[in-house]
């Protein structure tokens, strides 16, 4: 019987330890009711059953102790999960939702609800789509038709295809929406707000077109508006480029610094956009340097005014930190379709038109002219020519003499550069000097001219001085005193045989620098002079700045006398002025014995001019000194 009964609840008892418990029942009461049949035999293999029962039931037990702790760890497992997901999802920069087969919303995060303000009561899981958009519409946040959004989303997604678009909202957000259908027949949508993203891409947009200081168009949105206002040019219809340079402006720069200077500009450009109207384009091409297109123009004296009015906004004092600052513009004006129909032919007409402005005066304004470009080409080629005389050493010096006006004794030359162009002959120097300023030529041209002189002075009489003219680009450069102590070394001559003349225009620019570079030189020995005194804006005020040696009244005051009652006065209060602080006062351009003998007499100790000698070469000057060598020898 016990074996019988083991059998059976093996049967009952499967490969992976459950038990079938219907089986069980059956057994047992199938052993109880045998033990009435038969107790005295049975009861041994009763009590081992029942023994057996009892460890099935212990192990039953055990059993569903370890399946309910694996139940419930795998409840907790999924349960963190859950959380981890929900939080995933909640935390998403993008709004996140999915929608089931029955166009119901499955899963929805809380970055949705922020995004349109909605209430989790309406929009939760079980929602009908139309339901949520009805919801959106109530809040403002959904402008298009429910149904035919609807419809139309169905249509693009039972196709397979995404479907995205960009929506702008009320309050000024821009949000990606992208609707990506799923395998089981829904679909899962995002939403990103991509309004900084957009505003960013704007703002680069805007630089990459505007001028960061003014924040007028730069060149690239200037060619661009041009190129646009050319095409929609009717017949018939005209409008005028034109192009700006302030004058005056590198001073303000040297003078009062850049950041003074970049304030400047944007003063400028708030002018300028006053004065244009909302039709026509202003922008910042370079440094100092504006243009504008106007439209609309029916007869030529439209552009003339603008001109004439952008001039007057320009030139109208400015307080820059307690700075009154005055500057003015030169203009080029080009007008189409006259002066070209292309883009890049009409720009180059105004600037062209600009350049003969500049030329013309400061302030001036000029409409472009066909002679413009042919004079523009021979400058171009006179600066080709110009490098090439630099390197093929084609210029020269000649000296004119500097003498007193009491014994025409010769007291210092002027050295003057000279250019012998093999096919154009000899070049005057108002010519070419301007050229080499603009193309960086002019200071290793100065630095020629300052080590010749010097060595042709060396074969002078020792008391008889060189007298050499400094750029403004010169004296602005740091090796300038080197360059002098190396010129004189290599002559082998003094420092006190030298003179350096300046314009007042060099004392315009970095005054401190300039004023310490003029000390230096001093301190060499050399003598300074200011050349075309009484020419420039403020030349009494740079006598107090820095004890000139001589100051040489500009022949344009000589040339007047004796008859100009005006230039007369002007060089009696120079030369007097001179006398008072102990400054030698030399008259340029004396061409006369009359004007001699009245410089002399109004207190100009020396002269210069073609009544003793034009400019000659160093050999044509060698005979000039004899006479003077003889009375040398003579007092010796």
């Amino acid at each position: 019987m016990h074996k019988l009964f083991a059998q059976q609840l093996a049967k009952a008892t499967d490969s992976s330890g459950k038990v079938d418990l219907d089986l069980l029942g059956r057994l047992v009461t199938a052993v109880y009711d045998g033990a009435d049949r038969d107790s005295r035999d049975r009861e041994d293999s009763v009590s081992a059953m029942v023994q057996q029962l009892d460890e099935l039931t212990r192990g039953l037990e055990h059993q569903v102790e370890v399946r309910t702790a694996a139940l419930r760890e795998s409840e907790a497992v999924l349960k963190s999960q859950n959380r981890r997901f929900e939080a995933a999802i909640d935390n998403m920069p993008q709004a996140l939702l999915m929608f089931d087969s029955d166009r119901r919303l499955a899963i929805c995060n809380a970055r949705y609800l922020r995004m349109y303000n909605l209430s989790p009561d309406i929009v939760k899981p079980g929602c009908p789509l139309r339901t949520l958009l009805e919801h959106r519409k109530a809040t403002g946040t959904f402008a298009d038709d429910i149904d035919g959004y609807i419809e139309g989303m169905i249509k693009t997604l039972e196709s397979g295809r995404a479907m995205t678009r960009l929506v702008d909202l009320p309050d000024g957000r821009t949000i990606a929406v992208r609707n990506q259908p799923t395998a089981v027949g829904g679909w899962v949508a995002t939403h990103d707000d991509i309004t900084e993203r957009r505003q960013a891409e704007a703002q680069i947009a805007h630089m990459a077109r505007h001028d960061a200081l003014t924040d007028l168009p730069n060149r690239t949105l200037f060619r661009e508006r041009l190129a646009e206002s050319l095409d929609g040019l009717e017949r018939g219809a005209r409008l005028a480029v034109l192009y700006l340079d302030l004058d005056g402006f590198k001073s303000v720069n040297d003078t009062l610094g850049h950041p003074m200077g970049d304030d400047l500009l944007k003063l400028v450009a708030d002018r300028l956009r006053q004065v244009v109207s909302e039709a026509d384009t202003v922008a910042r091409v370079g440094g100092d340097e504006f243009a504008v297109i106007q439209t609309g123009i029916h007869e030529p004296p439209d552009t003339t005014a603008l001109a004439r009015h952008l001039g007057e906004a320009v030139r109208a004092p400015y307080d820059l930190a307690g700075h009154a600052i005055v500057i003015d513009t030169s203009i080029g004006i080009a007008v189409a379709p006259d002066d070209g129909v292309e883009p890049d032919a009409l720009l180059k007409a105004a600037d062209m038109a600009l350049y003969g402005a500049k030329a013309l005066r400061r302030g001036a304004y000029r409409f472009f002219e066909p002679e413009m470009d042919m004079r523009m080409k021979a400058r171009r080629a006179l600066e080709i020519a110009l490098r090439q005389a630099v390197a093929n050493g084609e210029f020269a010096l000649h000296y004119q003499p500097l003498v007193n006006v009491d014994d025409r004794r010769i007291v210092a030359c002027e050295a003057l550069l000279r250019w012998d162009h093999p096919e154009r002959g000899t070049i005057a120097p108002a010519e070419f000097i301007p050229v080499a300023e603009e193309i960086g030529l002019i200071a290793p041209l100065g630095e020629w001219v300052l080590r010749k002189a010097c060595i042709d002075a060396a074969r002078w009489p020792d008391d008889i001085k060189v007298a050499v003219n400094l750029s403004p680009t010169q004296m602005a450069r740091h090796n300038l005193v080197p360059v002098v102590i190396g010129a004189l070394a290599a002559a082998g001559i003094s420092g006190d045989r030298l003179e350096i003349e300046i314009t007042e225009s060099v004392l315009m620019h970095n005054t401190a620098k300039t004023l310490a570079t003029l000390h230096q030189l001093r301190a060499l020995g050399a003598r300074i002079s200011m050349d075309d005194f009484g020419t420039g804006y403020s030349s009494l005020s740079y006598l107090r700045k820095f004890p000139f040696d001589k100051i040489k009244i500009d022949h344009s005051f000589i040339s007047g006398l004796p008859d100009d009652n005006e230039a007369l006065a002007i060089v009696r209060a120079v030369a007097g002025l001179a006398a008072s602080l102990n400054i030698m006062a030399t008259a340029e351009g004396v061409e006369t014995t009359q004007q001699l003998e009245l410089i002399r007499r109004l207190g100009c100790v020396e002269m210069q001019g073609y009544l003793f000698s034009a400019p000659r070469p160093q050999a044509q000057l060698m005979h000039l000194f004899e006479p003077h060598l003889q009375k040398l020898a003579r007092a010796g």
